[in-house]
């Protein structure tokens, strides 16, 4: 997994690319223009810090995710052996937003407030979802944020536990989305009919939903 994100006029020509969920226990390591933070338990990258990345890919000229292409990737992997460290980078540019439908929601077994969903994806697949969504329901279709999903806000979705109930994605809001004229109150966003569930979200589409 490889989501990675930049913002010069906050942090610089940094980009930041992240590998693995936050550790209990973390060590860093700088060679070059790389900082290497780790898990010094396992030695399991955690993510990099890549400085002055523009004399390696060029100019970024966005703030926020970037999607990496494969030869950037190689770049930095190149990059990343000349420093002495591992060429570990993989590509990853599918997207991690996707219409689901939530077949079924179950009141949590330690919770009076949230519903343990099955909701279905791309390619028939069923994830298991927890959610304190006050509109949640079955039969309905929402905005998945699969793992690995990078929000409008920077949050990166891991796989988790909420109250001891495994819940791998995170259904959405409008406004967790950042959609023009969601609703500020909390709710996961209903999708009309017409979205084709397994389908990846369209943010363009999205624009007017409120409107």
């Amino acid at each position: 997994m490889l989501i990675s994100s930049y913002n010069q006029a906050a942090l610089g020509d940094v980009l930041i690319m992240y590998l693995a969920p936050d550790a209990p226990s973390q060590s860093v390591v700088t060679k070059g223009a790389f900082t290497r933070i780790f898990n010094p338990e396992t030695n399991t990258t955690l993510g990099y810090n890549v400085d002055h990345v523009s004399k390696i890919l060029g100019p970024i000229k966005k703030n926020g995710q970037v999607f990496l292409t494969a030869q950037q990737v190689a770049k930095l992997n190149a990059a990343l052996s000349a420093a002495g460290f591992q060429p570990e980078l993989e590509p990853d540019l599918d997207s991690k937003f996707f219409v689901g439908y939530v077949e079924s929601a179950e009141p949590h077994p330690k919770s009076d407030h949230l519903l343990v969903t099955q909701t279905r994806v791309q390619d028939g697949q069923v994830l298991q979802i927890v959610s304190g969504s006050p509109n949640m329901r079955a039969e309905i279709k929402v905005v998945v944020a699969e793992i690995g999903a990078m929000m409008p806000n920077g949050e990166i979705i891991w796989p988790g536990k909420l109250r001891g109930v495994e819940s791998d994605g995170m259904i959405s809001s409008g406004r967790e989305l950042q959609i023009p004229g969601a609703p500020d109150r909390p709710g996961a966003l209903i999708l009309p009919d017409d979205y084709e569930v397994g389908a990846p979200f369209d943010f363009e589409r999205a624009q007017t939903l409120f409107s």
